[in-house]
């Protein structure tokens, strides 16, 4: 229930009150942060090959001349005719972004399973700009739990964000981080997956300001309010 005041004096009091927790949080995540950094590093020894619109590319060459490379795990299934549309929904966050990460020593992009072409039909319609490239023919989104066969999800062994999958889907989405050093060896060092991802998400951090929040209350789905940015007043 929200309180209303005509009182700015009793307004500013809340207001200090919640800046001291806003800035309690902010320490915590800064904490968080360093944390990360110091996570150990896993090599990975599996020569992936992608498919993208610079051709046909080793994980190791989608760095591009750069020794750190963020992944975004785009939900799109080979026999899906469209992107999923949460993950549409992040993505309209990610347009301008790989400038200014690529001006870090960074790479970003998006991969996924559906064919190439697939992919750059979509792209072209919703007009994005950041590399994407698919792992069709490789285990990538498989082997980082992610994607999922049919046969895990009936025998309930797959596993997503670190746990049992508790939902019957092929794909799911999450960022992975990786690093090369100056032999060229690659290393994976982080990922996140489920509500780990949020943070990359500039229009929840917008809502989130609002008096409704996110106004996610049911039915059904959380996200039941969610459409492709094109499909608004359809």
């Amino acid at each position: 229930m929200h309180v209303k005041t005509e009182s700015r004096s009793e307004w500013l009091a809340a207001r200090k009150e919640l800046l001291a927790k806003e800035k309690a949080l902010t320490r915590m995540s800064d904490e968080l942060s360093a944390a990360r950094r110091e996570m150990p590093w896993l090599r990975v020894d599996t020569n992936y090959v992608f498919e993208g619109p610079d051709g046909r590319e080793t994980l190791s060459q989608l760095f591009a001349g750069r020794s750190q490379l963020i992944v975004y795990h785009f939900m799109f299934a080979p026999e899906w005719e469209a992107g999923c549309p949460s993950c549409s929904f992040w993505a309209d966050s990610f347009n301008g972004v790989y400038d200014h990460v690529q001006a870090r020593d960074a790479t970003f992009l998006a991969i996924s399973r559906a064919p190439l072409e697939r992919l750059e039909k979509y792209k072209q319609r919703m007009g994005w700009g950041f590399k994407w490239v698919s792992s069709h023919d490789n285990t990538f989104n498989f082997d980082f739990q992610v994607s999922f066969t049919p046969d895990d999800r009936a025998r309930g062994v797959a596993t997503y964000n670190y746990a049992p999958l508790q939902y019957d889907r092929s794909d799911m989405p999450g960022f992975s981080v990786f690093s090369k050093d100056s032999s060229g060896a690659i290393f994976y060092t982080y990922s996140t997956f489920a509500r780990g991802i949020e943070r990359a998400n500039a229009a929840y951090q917008l809502i989130d300001l609002l008096p409704k929040g996110r106004d996610e209350a049911p039915p059904g789905h959380p996200m039941f309010w969610l459409r492709r940015r094109d499909e608004y007043g359809r």
